[in-house]
């Protein structure tokens, strides 16, 4: 089978969040299941950069949104590229969906639509010798592709992945034209969202199938409080609605090869953990204590509870714990984080912005993963946390409700809990959570829960074999 893939970023190349690590190593994944993956990118500096020792022009495309652009044929970093070389779009100072001061790029309506537009393009037989069966499109960013087939009359399958459905993509219907939109467009039942025109309400319109990144995810977007008033459009494309989990990659989150690691380790060498929290406390500048230390790896936001955990702190203190925070995002949240750190630099710390060996330096040494999120498609971060014997503490949502399983009592006894899930997703919740950890961290089951967890499979193996199965369905219909 062969499959386009389109995204706006894709780890190692470009990332911002879990959507580049899934878009990165779903074509590995994939491949053992016979599945051909062509990921086509935007032509970010970061991107062109990469593939500058074999960039191949493999088609002009003079007639998209935002003008000309070429398309790159490109190996790197074990994928298999198609970037959109648009300078005017794409080669900018910045991150590619804001600029520097983090304001969000006025044009980006248009940029994606150029995005969508070539692949597209790529349906109708842009790059001879090499036609998809199926494009799958990633998020808002690449929404349009089900559009476009559909306008364009283009009798190809398509899949979108809704990684985030808070972000919809909404534009001014006034930019239908140049994005090479029919006005019918922004009828009810196509890219009409309350007055504006939404990307991501095209793709749920006119896409074949509709996958999200976790099974309880997929039905808590079916109501109210978390469909994000998407909820009516999936109810009608329900019978096309699936939850297929995300994996991690195993080879490069591995406690046992981990080249960012102070010291390795597996499950049958648990206590050579211990010089990976040492090492981290002194790191952070915190005290070298066998009290438990929590962590937190995220982007600084409502959506992940992180002015929840603010709250919680008293009881994080008075539990006689450590915390390690590793992110960035909302400068209020960041502000508070340094605040707490300045105020009870013995216990808290923070590091403002993201560095990749540190995360996983983090999750090895770290005792705990707190991911209060308030809505939570997937996380990827306590899928890394449970790979390197690390306990997430969890609200009781989407991915991590479908990951981790809770220390209730029966659990505990069987073995088999892997974390701590709290619900409702409240400060007195987490606080709760937070002394529920700390008592299983001082008890006699701590290290059967390490165990517990690093057994749990977080491969790709399981969500592989989801996906080819769709894509094979799709090419059946």
């Amino acid at each position: 089978m062969r499959i386009l893939q389109i995204a706006s970023e894709a780890h190692p190349l470009i990332k911002t969040g879990g959507l580049a690590d899934v878009v990165g190593t779903l074509p590995g994944a994939l491949a053992e299941e016979g599945v051909e993956i062509r990921t086509l990118l935007p032509g970010y500096p970061a991107v062109m950069a990469a593939i500058s020792a074999s960039p191949q022009i493999a088609h002009v495309l003079p007639d998209l949104p935002g003008g000309p652009a070429r398309l790159i044929e490109a190996q790197a970093r074990g994928l298999d590229l198609l970037v959109l070389d648009a300078p005017p779009l794409f080669a900018r100072a910045g991150g590619p969906y804001a600029d520097l001061d983090g304001q969000d790029w006025p044009d980006n309506p248009l940029r994606f639509a150029a995005l969508s537009a070539a692949a597209a393009r790529i349906a109708q037989g842009a790059l001879p010798g090499w036609l998809p069966h199926i494009l799958h499109a990633h998020d808002w960013q690449a929404a349009l592709v089900p559009a476009y087939l559909h306008y364009w009359n283009i009798r190809l399958p398509s899949v979108l992945t809704i990684h985030n459905l808070a972000f919809p993509g909404k534009f001014a219907p006034a930019l239908l034209p140049d994005l090479f939109l029919p006005p019918e467009s922004m009828g009810l039942e196509a890219l009409e969202f309350f007055g504006a025109a939404s990307a991501l309400k095209g793709g749920l319109v006119f896409a074949s199938a509709i996958t999200t990144v976790s099974p309880s995810y997929a039905e808590e977007i079916l109501t109210e409080a978390f469909g994000m008033g998407l909820d009516g459009v999936l109810h009608a494309r329900r019978a096309a609605l699936i939850g297929i989990l995300n994996g991690i990659d195993i080879t490069a989150w591995n406690p046992a090869t981990d080249a960012a690691l102070t010291a390795r380790f597996d499950a049958t060498t648990l206590p050579a953990r211990a010089a990976n929290k040492s090492a981290l406390q002194r790191g952070f500048g915190l005290p070298e204590s066998d009290a438990p230390l929590f962590g937190v790896v995220s982007r600084l936001s409502w959506q992940k509870g992180v002015d929840l955990l603010l709250d919680s702190l008293p009881a994080l203190s008075e539990s006689g714990a450590q915390l390690v925070v590793l992110g960035a995002g909302d400068r209020d949240l960041e502000d508070r984080l340094r605040q707490a750190a300045a105020a009870d630099p013995a216990r808290i710390a923070c590091h403002i912005g993201y560095d990749e060996a540190l995360a996983h330096r983090l999750q090895a040494g770290v005792d705990a993963l707190l991911v209060p999120s308030r809505f939570e498609p997937c996380g990827l971060t306590q899928l890394c946390a449970l790979r390197y014997g690390t306990i997430p503490v969890v609200s009781r949502v989407g991915g991590l409700a479908d990951t981790i399983i809770d220390a209730n009592a029966m659990a505990v006894d069987a073995g088999v809990a892997t974390g701590v899930q709290f619900s409702p997703v409240t400060p007195d919740a987490l606080a709760g959570a937070i002394r529920r950890c700390v008592a299983l961290y001082h008890s006699k089951h701590w290290r059967q829960m390490q165990a517990s967890a690093m057994r749990t499979d977080v491969s790709w193996r399981a969500p592989a074999g989801h996906y080819a199965a769709l894509y094979r369905r799709l090419m059946a219909a």
